[in-house]
C-alpha cells in the first residue's frame, strides 16, 4: 500500500514516514501544497495524509482540487487542536478523517488501517487466498496451520498481491504500490522478492498460488 504524506514540518513528516514504513507501507513525503497536489494527481495512492497548514497552497485547497479531479483516494487531514473551523472545512471539502496535533502515532496508524480497509472493501481487514490468511492488523500470515514470517518488504508485496488476487499486476504497478518514488524500475528487485515469497508461500506445496504471467507480470490466484 502506498501513502502520500503532505507535511511541511520536517520532524513530524520524518516521524510519520518512519512509523508507516515500519508497518510495511511505501511512503512518499512532500513539504508543500502545490507539490502534494501534483503527486496526488499523478500517482495512484492508497491513502493521503494531508496537513492543512501548508506553504503556498493550503491543505483545504489541495483537497478541493484533488476531489474536483475525480480522485477518490481516502484522505486523512492533520490539524492543530485550535483549528476547529479548519477541521470542519476539511471534512466538508471531502476528507475522510482527521487527526489533531499533537497525536499519538499508534492512533494515526490505526486510523490509516481503518481508512485502507474501508477503501479496500474488506470490513474485517482479513485477507484470504485459498489457505493463505493475512491479518493486516497483527501482520500475521499463515498458510494452513503454518505461521509464516516475512521481512517488511516481503510482507508489503504479499499484501498487495492478496488485495489484488486474480488480477495481473505489472512490475510498474508493483513498484508504484510497494516501493517509493526513488525505486529504480530497471532493476530485478521485484523478481527477487517474488522468488522470496514463492520460497515461503509455495515451496513444497501441491498448489502454487503466485503465478508468473509471461510478458505481463505476476498474479496471485487459487486455480493452480
Amino acid at each position: 500500500m502506498r501513502i502520500l504524506v503532505v507535511e511541511d514540518e520536517p520532524k513530524v513528516a520524518s516521524f510519520i514516514r518512519r512509523a508507516l514504513e515500519e508497518e510495511s507501507y511505501a511512503v512518499d513525503v512532500c513539504a508543500d501544497g502545490a507539490g502534494g497536489l501534483d503527486w496526488a494527481q499523478t500517482i495512484n495512492y492508497d491513502l493521503i495524509i494531508l496537513d492543512l497548514m501548508l506553504p503556498g497552497l493550503p491543505g483545504v485547497e489541495v483537497l478541493k482540487r484533488t476531489r474536483a479531479a475525480g480522485i477518490k483516494t481516502p484522505v486523512m487531514i492533520l490539524t492543530a487542536r485550535s483549528e476547529v473551523d479548519q477541521r470542519v472545512k476539511g471534512l466538508d471539502a471531502g476528507a475522510d478523517d482527521y487527526l489533531t496535533k499533537p497525536f499519538a502515532i499508534e492512533e494515526l496508524l490505526a486510523r490509516a488501517r481503518a481508512l485502507l480497509r474501508r477503501s479496500g472493501g474488506a470490513p474485517s481487514g482479513i485477507l484470504q487466498v485459498e489457505d493463505v490468511v493475512l491479518n493486516p492488523v497483527t501482520r500475521e500470515v499463515t498458510r494452513g496451520d503454518q505461521r509464516l514470517e516475512f521481512t517488511t518488504k516481503e510482507y508489503a508485496l504479499l499484501e498487495y498481491l492478496m488485495r489484488n488476487a486474480g488480477r495481473v499486476l505489472t512490475r510498474s504497478m508493483i513498484a508504484e504500490h510497494v516501493w517509493d518514488l526513488d525505486f529504480d524500475t530497471f532493476t530485478n528487485v521485484i523478481d527477487v522478492y517474488i522468488s522470496y515469497l514463492r520460497n515461503k508461500i509455495d515451496k513444497g506445496r501441491e498448489r502454487s498460488l503466485i503465478q508468473t504471467i509471461r510478458g505481463s507480470g505476476y498474479m496471485m490466484r487459487s486455480d493452480g
